[in-house]
């Protein structure tokens, strides 16, 4: 089974898109997040510290450390979403954020969706938790960057907007809503800091936050969105997770990455993580969403 998780880069954008989005599938899988196709069966039941897992870090160097209460301070909107499997059991899934208000939640749309667009779950099987309390998503709202015509999802299709039955408590703080990040795109060394909520299966704790950066930027698909390739570890779980420039801004959200667990050094072409920057169709429909009525 780890062998079918270790696949190489593709030599372009869409068919690259495929394969990493399925091993970070498979990386939502571990963590209760749902089936995919006929591979459901035996993994919708693992979870953190499952022997499926090397308690490894993807790349040589781990800069990891467990998130503080100022880094969810410095980082508000940070959450983790929930689903249940199976047998009814709620299961950490994946990074989401609370982002705008009250009321919207941005996460990936492989926690709902296979590489194929199939669904793989309804929206009222997760919930969101944020500042130790759970909150029910309306069960309507689920919005997807995968068109309706598309046959495959992609690294860039890869993001889901949903809103909550209820406001969050006044108190909790949510993510503002980002501007569209300012990078050239092509090569070039973006300090980033990767916020993961949801922490990582190959990682002891059950939040991280790593220094790190992106290295190259692919040109824009039709939707006005591009894909950064990182150095950030990442491990199964870690899907959603922001990444933030140095100002602590959100500029990207975390969606694949390459032969998880094996601990090589970050190679532009074959081993490195893919985010997707915030920006085009989706920060439009962030702000849509944000200046909706309720």
């Amino acid at each position: 089974m780890n062998q079918e998780r270790r696949r190489a880069a593709g030599a372009t954008h869409r068919r690259f898109g495929v394969r990493a989005l399925c091993l970070n599938l498979f990386a939502s899988l571990a963590l209760g997040a749902g089936p995919i196709g006929g591979l459901a069966a035996a993994m919708t039941t693992a979870s953190f510290g499952s022997a499926l897992f090397e308690p490894a870090a993807l790349y040589l160097l781990d800069k990891r450390r467990p998130m503080s209460s100022d880094d969810f301070r410095r980082y508000p909107g940070a959450g983790v979403l929930f689903c249940r499997d199976d047998e009814g059991v709620p299961r950490r899934a994946a990074a989401s954020w609370l982002i705008g208000g009250r009321r919207l939640i941005m996460m990936n749309a492989h926690n709902f969706r296979s590489a194929n667009g199939d669904a793989t779950r309804a929206l009222g099987d997760c919930f969101f938790q944020i500042a130790g309390r759970n909150y029910d998503f309306a069960s309507d709202s689920l919005e997807v960057g995968m068109a309706d015509d598309a046959k495959r999802l992609h690294i860039t299709d890869d993001w889901a907007l949903a809103r909550l039955r209820e406001p969050v408590d006044e108190n909790v703080a949510s993510q503002p809503v980002p501007a569209a990040p300012s990078l050239a795109t092509g090569d070039g060394i973006v300090a980033v800091t990767m916020v993961s909520p949801a922490g990582h299966a190959n990682f002891a704790e059950p939040s991280s936050i790593e220094t790190c950066a992106i290295h190259a930027i692919d040109p824009p698909t039709d939707d006005g969105i591009r894909r950064a390739r990182h150095d950030c570890n990442d491990g199964y779980g870690g899907s959603g997770s922001g990444l933030f420039d140095e100002a602590g801004h959100l500029i990207a959200m975390q969606s694949a990455s390459l032969d998880m667990n094996r601990r090589l050094a970050f190679d532009i072409a074959s081993h490195y993580g893919s985010a997707l920057l915030i920006e085009g169709k989706l920060l439009d429909a962030i702000k849509r969403n944000v200046d909706a009525p309720h």
